[in-house]
Formats: C-alpha cells, structure tokens, sequence
C-alpha cells in the first residue's frame, strides 16, 4: 500500500509518521487489498484535525477527526476507517 502523510500547519515529525503508519497496519489487517491512502493532519489554533483517504479495490473511503490533541484525533479518525474497511468488507461478501 502507498501511503501518503501531509501536513498543514505543522511540522510533521518523525514520531507522528510512525504513529500513523502503525495506526494503519491495523486497518490494512483488515482488509488487505488497500492501494493507497493520502493522510493529512491539520492544525488550525485549538483544532487538530486528520483526515484521510483509502483507495480500495472498488471503493473510496473517506473519514476525518478533529480534536484538541493530534494523537487522539489520529486514534479516532483510524477507529473510522476501521468500521468503514469491515463494511466494505462485508458488502463484498454479500
């Protein structure tokens, strides 16, 4: 899987990459034919948002979170992702 991680208004370290690629081995576990996914964390004043974009063999998934805490926002936007890996999962199946 490709992955892409941009940042807006924040300098993207080296911890915050790791954290996010790990994150994603969880929904890649899931579901395995993923071709690519573009992550981009955004910081405006008090909001930390991410959001990202997983291209998958006959589906686009789209979520994003946005909270006071970068890592938090991380969490819940993989927690998303995850629920929307096992539907396309299941649609397939049917």
């Amino acid at each position: 899987m490709n992955l892409n991680i941009s940042g807006h208004h924040l300098d993207l370290t080296d911890s915050l990459r790791t954290y996010v690629t790990q994150k994603l081995q969880r929904v890649e576990r899931h579901f395995d034919h993923l071709i690519d996914a573009n992550v981009i964390l955004t910081v405006d004043k008090l909001d930390h948002k991410a959001e990202a974009t997983l291209h998958a063999s006959g589906a686009n998934l789209h979520a994003e979170a946005v909270t006071d805490d970068m890592y938090a926002a991380i969490d819940q936007l993989i927690d998303k992702l995850d629920r929307q890996t096992v539907k396309h999962k299941e649609r397939r199946r049917d």
